[in-house]
């Protein structure tokens, strides 16, 4: 499994759309160096962006966490987490995203928010990621070279925002927990509906759990 940073240039035409106010839904960076940086997030094809108020009081939560090294953008979408931790003073985010149109758009965002070079992104199932991460067959390009991705100190925070009640983020806690994969004070932000998956009994301890209307953000420790 290999990461790719390819963008089309239908989707650079879709992204100029989008912050011109034509496209279909636009966030932005809230805080960090890139602050009000606009980014592109379409409706459709899956994607349900977490919206700028969710997503600014999910980081009230967790801002005494950053700095910090590596961050996981595991459902990303349009990269709108991942992103604004890297604003925030993440050193490194890895993004991950089944969906070719919406890792486009990650790519298209990256490059336009000028982060691409603190980022990795991977086209590919993000069970299939954790499990192919955990069997050391995910490589990284670096200096032109493919490398091994070697998971030495784990993710700092993890971003679970998966499609609602596909039993995708029980199942995704349950490989981070069993692989190991956060660092010894790693957190995980999951996001959920308020009816959504129960999450209780995936070994983690729940530090906090808030409600934004239909949404909860939940943090997650081991």
């Amino acid at each position: 499994l290999s990461s790719s940073s390819a963008a089309s240039d239908v989707y650079k035409r879709q992204l100029l759309n989008s912050i011109s106010g034509k496209g279909d839904f636009v966030l932005r960076i809230i805080s960090g160096k890139k602050r009000g940086y606009k980014l592109a997030s379409p409706l459709g094809d899956g994607t349900r962006p977490t919206t700028d108020r969710v997503k600014e009081s999910l980081f009230n939560i967790i801002q005494m966490r950053f700095p910090c090294r590596l961050v996981l953008d595991l459902f990303a979408g349009s990269g709108a987490l991942g992103i604004e931790a890297l604003s925030r003073g993440a050193d490194c985010a890895v993004f991950v995203e089944n969906s070719r149109k919406s890792a486009e758009l990650v790519n298209n965002n990256l490059n336009g928010s000028g982060l691409q070079e603190f980022s990795v992104l991977y086209q590919t199932d993000a069970i299939n990621f954790l499990d192919k991460l955990f069997d050391g067959d995910v490589m990284v390009t670096l200096d032109g070279k493919s490398i091994p991705f070697k998971l030495t100190h784990g993710f700092d925070i993890i971003f679970l925002d998966p499609p609602y009640n596909k039993g995708l983020l029980v199942k995704s806690l349950n490989k981070i927990y069993e692989y190991n994969l956060l660092s010894e004070n790693g957190i995980i932000v999951a996001e959920t509906e308020t009816d959504g998956e129960d999450i209780t009994s995936t070994g983690f301890d729940i530090l906090k759990s808030s409600r934004y209307g239909k949404t909860v953000i939940t943090v997650m420790q081991r």
